[in-house]
């Protein structure tokens, strides 16, 4: 059975990720704008959480800004981290 848990913060009501507040395993689910979240992997203290599914190439915002590109699709739920988030500046020095 998955352990319901609020541990995590939003900085921003435009976000599209929260920020988990301690280690949450997969399986677990978040409370959060009406519905329940599923996380899809072990999410690390201080790692984003996808709150929708994000396409590749889409921006992922967190204190209101983007704060990077996806570089492959995430799905809702998905730790979002340096294996699937760009810089914009990286992305646009580096034409990825």
């Amino acid at each position: 059975m998955s352990k319901h848990i609020n541990n995590f913060i939003i900085m921003h009501p435009d976000d599209n990720c929260v920020t988990a507040l301690e280690d949450i395993l997969k399986g677990s689910q978040i409370q959060i704008r009406e519905s329940s979240i599923v996380i899809n992997q072990n999410i690390p203290l201080g790692h984003k959480i996808a709150l929708e599914d994000i396409r590749k190439g889409d921006l992922v915002k967190k204190y209101g800004h983007s704060i990077g590109i996806t570089t492959e699709d995430v799905n809702q739920g998905d730790w979002i981290h340096i294996h699937n988030l760009t810089s914009q500046y990286l992305k646009e020095v580096m034409k990825i």
